[in-house]
């Protein structure tokens, strides 16, 4: 099955996500040369003695800055784990690796430390170091001497998001009993997770100087868990502060509870997190036979759907076209259609023969006074004189 994708992995300039709970992520430093033939030499003997069930290391471009390796392996005999380690090229300083794991469930920590899926387990390890204070990360890191180099290593310690720093100030200086590391009675994923820092017994003036901008202080004989980018989550330094550690070599209960509680936090991705956790879900090269089938599955069925909402874009757009051609011609055809001659208005009608003389009749009525016969009036010259008239008229 493909790796799991549960977890929040939003993207906010302004806050990171939280570490899902099914991750453990770790980063560090390998001093020693040739890192890269360790991991693959280390990989093939793990695979050979099944501790893992495979790995595979990444092919990637030519003049890559980083080589890339992936382990799987189960825990609790069912729970399927994926983990991918990123390795930088060579520098100085050494090699920087980041380690990102995810299961099938919620992280145990009594699971092993992936960091032994992928490195050699031998003492003085080049690989287990801080990536940013550069110290040992399963075993007593003594503090510097000079004031200045306390400063700067408790300050850099007190920001860093990927280790969980511990600093244990000795009462009084110890003997043999007193100097086991912690990392060895913590849960196996937490050994290598946790930085032990010791001050001596002068130097909890200092050590409480530099960590005042954080609000935090190391109690006379006791120990404290740095912030990190807890801080954002809740993080109260009297919650994480043990009063009294006894270094006789007996177990510090009460720190190793303090130690777990702070990594059960819900702390957000450190730098660079959130890429890591999302190259191991998106960018996942060892697959299984049946993972590669149902990869192979999901394109197909990925590349149907495109093609279908391609050919529903396609008819669509063809559709569109012929609406806008079939507009466009009847726009041409109404624009290119003379307009219908309007009859002009006729000429006054000429009049007819019969309609001249009724019109010369009326204007020769005869008004009624004239038509009235006087005293002794002969009326048959007159009507003689009316019909030459009309005559003459018509003449």
């Amino acid at each position: 099955m493909p790796p799991p994708t549960d977890g929040p992995m939003p993207s906010s300039s302004s806050a990171r996500p939280t570490i899902p709970p099914s991750v453990w992520s770790a980063r560090g430093r390998h001093v020693g040369p040739a890192a890269e033939d360790v991991l693959r030499l280390s990989l093939r003997q793990l695979k050979d003695s099944r501790v893992i069930d495979d790995c595979l290391e990444v092919p990637g471009p030519e003049g890559a800055q980083e080589w890339i390796f992936e382990a799987r392996w189960r825990v609790a005999e069912a729970v399927t784990v994926r983990a991918r380690l990123t390795l930088e090229r060579g520098s100085a300083e050494g090699q920087e690796w980041v380690l990102v794991a995810e299961a099938e469930a919620p992280w145990d920590p009594r699971w092993p430390s992936p960091a032994t899926m992928f490195w050699p387990q031998e003492p003085d390890a080049a690989w287990d170091h801080d990536a940013v204070t550069g110290l040992r990360l399963t075993d007593i890191n003594p503090l510097p001497s000079d004031d200045k180099a306390v400063r700067r290593v408790l300050r850099d310690s007190a920001r860093d998001g990927w280790s969980v720093h511990v600093v244990v100030h000795e009462a009084m200086t110890t003997d043999e009993r007193g100097r086991v590391p912690l990392a060895g009675m913590l849960p196996p994923s937490l050994r290598h997770r946790v930085v032990e820092h010791r001050a001596a017994p002068h130097q909890l003036r200092v050590v409480n100087w530099a960590l005042r901008d954080f609000g935090v202080q190391v109690p006379r004989g006791g120990a404290v868990v740095l912030p990190g980018t807890a801080a954002s989550s809740g993080y109260d330094a009297d919650d994480f502060a043990v009063r009294s550690v006894f270094l006789d070599g007996s177990e510090p209960a009460e720190l190793i509870h303090a130690v777990m509680r702070f990594a059960a936090l819900p702390r957000p991705l450190p730098e660079g997190g959130e890429e890591a956790v999302t190259a191991l879900r998106e960018d996942w090269r060892l697959l299984t036979l049946e993972e590669e089938l149902a990869r192979e599955r999901k394109l197909v069925a990925m590349y149907a759907e495109a093609l279908e909402a391609m050919t529903k874009s396609r008819d669509l757009y063809r559709e569109a076209a012929e609406q806008a051609h079939a507009a466009l011609a009847a726009y041409r055809e109404s624009a290119g259609a003379e307009p219908e001659a309007r009859p002009e208005p006729d000429a006054a009608p000429t009049a007819s023969p019969l309609q001249q003389l009724t019109r010369t009749f009326e204007r020769l009525k005869v008004p009624a006074w004239a038509r009235r016969p006087g005293p002794g009036a002969d009326r048959e010259p007159e009507g003689k004189a009316v019909e030459e008239q009309a005559e003459t008229s018509d003449r």
